[in-house]
C-alpha cells in the first residue's frame, strides 16, 4: 500500500493500472492482479453506485428546499452529511479493493458540534471538500456504467468474434484471425478495465480526499505549534537555569559561611592551642600535653567538618564507585531506616555526571528532610534508568505536608533538576507520607 498523501499519476498506474506503463505489462494484463482486482473494483462499485444515486437526488431535494428556510438548510446539511458518510465508506471500499489509500479531508474540530446546532449546519453546508466529494458522487454513477460496461464486453466480444469469423474456421486464415481477435479483445478490455479503474482512483484522490491547500494548512498548523511549544519549552529552560544559577551562588555563600564560622574557626583556636602548649612545654609538661590532646580533638572534628562540607559540594563516592554505591552510603547514615532498590545497579553507568549528581543530592536533601521534619519511621529510596532518562524515587511514611516554597532545600533541587531539562514531581498530602520522584536525562 502507498505511504504517500499525493501520490503521482505514475505511482497510482504502478499500482493499479500496469498495463498503461509498457508492453511488457500489457501483454500479462490478461492475467495481471491489477486487472482481477479492478475488475472486482468495476463490479462491486457499479452496485455501491446505486446508494450514491441515492443520497444525490437527496442532496437534489434538499436543495430545492432550501428556499424555505425553516426545513430546507437542517435538511441540507444531513444530506451533506450523508455525503462525507459516503465518501469515507468509498475511501474503505478503495482501499480494500485496489489496496491504495486516500488520506481524509481534515475536518476542524467545531465540525464536531451537535448536528442540530445551527453553526454546525452552517459548517457543513460551507465546507468545500463536501461538495468536492459530492462531485465525486455525480461523476461516480456514469463512470461505474461505463466500467462495468467495458468488463462484460468481454464476453460480448468473445460472441461477436465467433459469430463472425465461425464461417471461415474451416481454413487456417480463418482460425487465425479468430484467435488474433479474441487475443487482441482479451488485450484492450483488460487495458480498458485498468484504465477506468486508474480513472477512478485519481478522481477520488481529487474530490474524496485530503486536498493539498488542507495539507499545507495542517503542515503549517503543526509547525506553529511546535514553534509556540519549542518558545515556551526555551523560556522555561532559561527561568530554570536562572534559578539554578541563583540557587549556585547560594550555596557558595553556604559553603563561605561554613567555611569562616566552622572549620576557620576550629584552625584558628587549633593554632591558640599549639601555641599554648609550644609555651607550657618545658615548665609544664602535663599542661603541654592537656593542650595538645584538645588540639588533636580539634583537629579531628576538623576533618570531620570538612569532609562533610566536601561531601556537600561532590561526593567522593560518587565519583569513585558510582550513584549505586553512594546512595547506599546515603542510606547507611541515615537516621531513619532507608531501603535501596536499583533494579539494574549497571544501567546507572548510562547517565551523566551531572545527573547522577542531581539524583545524589535529591536523595541527600529527601532523606534529610525525612529524619528533621517527617518523623518517619522508614524510607525507600529506587532508582533506575527508563528508556534515556534517570529515575529516582524518594519516599517516606512519614506526616508529608512537604513544600518546595521559594528559597528551600526543595526548590534549590528543583531548579537543578529542571536546568537538566528534568521533572521534578512531589507528592506529599498531609498525614500520608511524601514521595518524590524525580526524572534527568542521562545525556544532561
Amino acid at each position: 500500500m502507498q505511504n504517500s498523501l499525493f501520490p503521482s499519476l505514475a505511482e497510482d498506474a504502478r499500482s493499479v493500472a500496469p498495463a498503461t506503463l509498457s508492453a511488457r505489462e500489457l501483454l500479462a494484463a490478461p492475467v495481471s492482479r491489477a486487472t482481477w482486482f479492478a475488475a472486482g473494483d468495476a463490479a462491486i462499485g457499479f452496485l455501491a453506485s446505486f446508494l450514491g444515486l441515492v443520497v444525490l437526488v437527496l442532496v437534489l431535494v434538499s436543495v430545492g428546499t432550501v428556499p424555505a428556510l425553516g426545513l430546507g438548510l437542517p435538511l441540507l446539511a444531513l444530506a451533506l452529511l450523508a455525503v462525507r458518510g459516503l465518501a469515507r465508506l468509498e475511501r474503505a471500499r478503495l482501499e480494500a479493493q485496489l489496496d491504495v489509500e486516500i488520506a481524509p479531508p481534515v475536518r476542524a474540530r467545531e465540525d464536531r458540534r451537535p448536528w442540530f446546532s445551527p453553526a454546525a449546519w452552517w459548517r457543513v453546508i460551507a465546507d468545500g471538500r463536501t461538495w468536492a466529494q459530492l462531485g465525486y458522487l455525480a461523476l461516480w454513477i456514469p463512470l461505474a456504467s461505463v466500467r462495468l460496461a467495458v468488463l462484460l464486453s468481454l464476453g460480448w466480444g468473445a460472441a461477436l468474434v465467433a459469430n463472425t469469423v465461425a464461417p471461415g474456421l474451416e481454413t487456417p486464415t480463418g482460425i487465425a484471425l479468430a484467435v488474433l481477435a479474441g487475443v487482441l479483445g482479451v488485450l484492450v478490455v483488460a487495458l480498458a478495465t485498468q484504465a477506468l479503474a486508474l480513472l477512478q482512483l485519481r478522481l477520488a484522490r481529487a474530490l474524496l480526499g485530503r486536498s493539498r491547500a488542507q495539507e499545507a494548512a495542517a503542515e503549517a498548523r503543526a509547525a506553529a505549534a511546535r514553534a509556540a511549544q519549542a518558545e515556551e519549552r526555551a523560556e522555561h529552560l532559561s527561568e530554570s537555569r536562572s534559578r539554578a544559577v541563583g540557587a549556585a551562588d547560594e550555596e557558595r555563600r553556604r559553603i563561605e559561611r561554613d567555611l569562616h564560622d566552622g572549620a576557620q574557626q576550629r584552625l584558628v583556636a587549633l593554632g591558640v592551642e599549639l601555641g599554648v602548649a609550644k609555651r607550657l612545654a618545658a615548665g609544664d609538661p602535663e599542661a603541654a600535653a592537656a593542650a595538645l590532646d584538645h588540639a588533636h580533638e580539634e583537629i579531628k572534628a576538623t576533618l570531620a567538618e570538612l569532609r562533610d562540607l566536601v561531601r556537600g559540594i561532590h561526593p567522593a563516592v560518587l565519583t569513585d564507585r558510582g550513584l549505586d554505591a553512594a546512595l547506599s552510603a546515603l542510606a547507611a547514615r541515615s537516621p531513619v531506616p532507608v531501603a535501596v532498590e536499583v533494579p539494574e545497579p549497571e544501567s546507572l553507568a548510562a547517565a551523566s555526571s551531572a545527573a547522577q549528581a542531581a539524583a545524589y543530592f535529591v536523595a541527600a536533601e529527601a532523606l534529610t528532610n525525612a529524619a528533621k521534619h517527617s518523623r518517619a519511621s522508614k524510607a525507600l529510596l529506587r532508582a533506575s534508568v527508563v528508556g534515556d532518562r534517570l529515575r529516582l524515587e524518594v519516599a517516606d511514611d512519614g506526616v508529608g505536608g512537604a513544600d518546595p516554597a521559594p528559597g528551600s532545600g526543595l526548590d534549590g533541587l528543583r531548579a537543578r533538576v529542571e536546568a537538566l531539562d528534568g521533572s521534578f514531581d512531589l507528592d506529599s498530602p498531609a498525614g500520608a507520607g511524601t514521595r518524590l520522584t524525580v526524572e534527568v536525562p542521562c545525556a544532561s
